[in-house]
């Protein structure tokens, strides 16, 4: 279907009862942007029977849920097809008075300093009192909650301008401070639309499979186990593993990989991530608040308010700052009987610099920091980043790779190969998630060959799986499962056991007829940049660089000498890891903790500042004061780098605001400045610094795997 609407082309590609998707071919140009396509949703949900619409303009998709009893399909399509711009223009065009509402008063407030001097000396005064409401609101405002603060000495300095029909002075001072209103605005905008670049808006509704149905339920109703249905154009709502069903998947959201990747039966599917082609089942493992998507959304959400020590410290000086203001504003008056003078100091106060230009700094921080997939929780956290000196590593996930490889291969029986313990183990591992066996069977899979006909597979939590292969058990798992559970003496082979263990593998022991048929040793990698790493966080101001982990000491000596680590710290438990981390802090040391596990948990939160990786599990990213949203430890180079950078030209926008503002009433209080030239150069200033404080860092550029 094709009509001159506000859609070019609609076309329907998928529908069922009470639901469909269309694929449209472009928006009309004047709701082409983010405030047009908000009006014309707005407008589809007003359409008779619409109770859910959902835009994907990446897939150029349009889901939309409805009342069948009063509505179908195809009465939609001829519906949204007799939309017009016209008729969604007004929504759009009142979204974008409102954000622009800002920059309209900017303008006002220049033509009216523009033509004050030109308009009759009736006009003047009015105009000039229109332009100072604003100001005198949110003074009056201030003065009731906080008595004297910097909104009220400039609507003093304005009422004393006006008193003296100085209409350039009070209209200046009215347009400078819109301005640096506006700009200030702005960039929080920019800042606080972090949230929107890290997360996809959430669903509504979710399909899923009850029997051989698929229904819609709200999505607060999803529960653990259930079967998740994704159609194409469609949010991924839950965290969890793809069941069946191949799709591609664009994962910018939370990854920030750009292209879409293929996504199939055993992957993970994260939530607030889009599905481009395709369709999954996903067995639903975390839902809700559980799920990455709610996590990051609270991080975010606390991230843009938290405060640090340096933006505390610079508020409380501003506004002990104020009185003295006043203060000097009155002996200026009283030693030289000039209200002009008066007027001129009380322009320049420290406050609007030290309140806005720090807060802004960490924003612009942060939100240079999203744009690198890393998410910081505060400004504080970027504070403690910046005064680290101390990096503590976990080992595995984060200087290695955390992905296993299948490095030797053991058989105890003679009838089996190396290719046979493997091509037989991965029969039965292929039917479970675990990285082991996602090992094993990624180790199959470059041999080819065999596949052992097996009965159901049982799956035992924290040990293993067991079938039956031509009339014999067969159990793949832990030392203890075989030992314990299946009653497997492997005492015989001890030797060649302790051999592998002491070379830091993970081993993975098959049975078979109730006797042990061989061992796979794995092994996690090194990430290739983990060297590069080390020496760019000394560069950076790292004094020390140590490794803990609960890994043999011989593997954790070798990855020391390779890496060029400072201390390691080796056979760990859980506790003991953040005790060494309690014992540094205690010496005067600000450490840095870069962990990923459960068990790193502990250690995170003793630290000065945590930091958990991509793939870390939940408790970790949830611990960590900074989470890593794509997998590379050269991100926590940029957190270094971006840190640092944002705590340097805070430090220098400090002495700024100190030394211009300090000169500038000196200034005034001699005399030496009038009211027009020291709103121009305390605002000015301002905004300057303002400007400063938002300047993208130069960072060097990350390792990447």
């Amino acid at each position: 279907m094709s009509a001159g609407g506000a859609f070019q082309a609609l076309d329907p590609v998928h529908a069922i009862a009470g639901r469909v998707r269309f694929r449209y071919r472009g928006l009309a140009p004047l709701l082409a942007d983010a405030a047009g396509t908000a009006a014309l949703h707005a407008r589809i949900l007003a359409l008779p029977g619409v109770r859910v619409a959902r835009f994907n303009p990446r897939a150029r998709s349009l889901v939309v849920e409805f009342r069948p009893e009063e509505t179908s399909a195809v009465t939609l399509a001829h519906a949204l097809l007799a939309l017009t711009p016209e008729a969604v223009l007004p929504s759009a065009r009142a979204g974008k008075k409102a954000a622009t509402a800002h920059t309209q008063l900017v303008w006002l407030n220049l033509l009216n300093l523009i033509a004050s001097g030109s308009l009759p000396q009736g006009v003047r005064l009015p105009l000039s009192l229109i332009a100072a409401l604003p100001l005198g609101k949110e003074a009056l405002a201030d003065f009731r909650v906080s008595g004297m603060t910097s909104h009220v000495l400039e609507a003093v300095a304005v009422a004393i301008s006006l008193a003296r029909s100085d209409f350039t002075a009070a209209n200046t001072t009215t347009f400078m401070l819109a301005l640096g209103e506006s700009l200030e605005d702005s960039i929080a905008r920019r800042s606080d639309a972090l949230l929107k670049n890290l997360l996809r808006p959430g669903c509504n509704e979710v399909w899923v499979l009850r029997g051989d149905e698929e229904i819609a339920i709200p999505a607060d109703s999803v529960q653990v186990g259930d079967t998740v249905i994704v159609n194409m154009g469609d949010i991924i709502p839950v965290d969890g593993t793809i069941l069946s069903g191949e799709a591609l998947v664009s994962e910018a959201a939370m990854t920030g990989e750009g292209a879409a990747v293929s996504r199939g039966r055993g992957q993970r599917a994260l939530s607030g991530t889009v599905v481009e082609e395709g369709r999954l089942l996903i067995y639903a493992e975390q839902v809700g608040a559980a799920t990455a998507v709610a996590r990051i959304a609270d991080y975010v959400e606390r991230s843009l308010t938290a405060k640090s020590a340096t933006q505390i410290s610079a508020a409380t000086l501003a506004d002990k700052l104020v009185p003295t203001v006043l203060k000097l504003a009155g002996a200026s008056f009283l030693i030289s009987g000039d209200w002009r003078r008066t007027a001129a100091v009380l322009q320049a106060d420290y406050s609007c610099a030290l309140k806005l230009a720090i807060p802004v700094a960490f924003k612009s921080a942060m939100y240079g920091a999203g744009r690198e997939h890393i998410l910081i929780k505060g400004a504080d956290a970027l504070e403690r980043l910046a005064e680290a000196d101390t990096f503590i590593f976990d080992k595995t996930g984060t200087l290695t790779s955390g992905d296993l490889e299948v490095t030797d291969v053991i058989t105890f029986d003679d009838s089996f190969s190396p290719q046979d313990l493997i091509w037989l183990a991965a029969s039965v591992e292929e039917h479970y998630f675990h990285p082991l066996a996602q090992a094993v069977v990624a180790a199959a899979q470059t041999l080819g060959g065999r596949h052992f006909a097996h009965t159901e597979v049982e799956f035992v939590v924290a040990h293993g799986v067991a079938s039956e292969v031509e009339g014999k058990r067969i159990v793949v798992g832990s030392r203890h499962f075989v030992e314990q559970h299946e009653h497997i003496d492997t005492q015989p082979w001890q030797n060649e056991i302790e051999r592998l263990y002491n070379a830091g593998k993970t081993l993975l022991y098959i049975g078979y007829g109730g006797k042990l048929l061989g061992v796979l040793g794995l092994k996690d990698t090194l990430r290739p940049e983990s060297k590069t790493v080390i020496a760019q966080l000394k560069a950076l101001g790292a004094k020390r660089i140590l490794m803990l982990t609960g890994d043999h000491r011989s593997r954790a000596q070798e990855l020391a000498t390779t890496l060029g680590l400072d201390d390691f710290h080796a056979e760990l438990l859980p506790e003991e890891k953040a005790g060494i981390v309690e014992r540094l802090k205690n010496t005067g040391a600000k450490i840095a903790f870069i962990g990923d596990g459960i068990n790193d948990a502990p250690a995170l939160a003793a630290a000065h500042v945590g930091i958990a990786m991509q793939k870390g599990a939940d408790v970790a990213r949830l611990t960590a004061d900074i989470a890593l949203l794509e997998d590379s430890i050269g991100s926590i180079v940029t957190a270094k780098a971006i840190a640092n950078a944002a705590m340097q030209r805070i430090a220098t926008n400090y002495k700024l605001t100190l030394g211009l503002n300090t000169a500038i009433l000196g200034a005034a209080a001699l005399g030496l400045l009038s009211p027009v030239a020291a709103s121009v150069l305390h605002n000015g200033s301002t905004i300057a610094i303002l400007l400063n404080a938002f300047r993208k860092p130069g960072v060097r550029a990350k390792s990447r795997d």
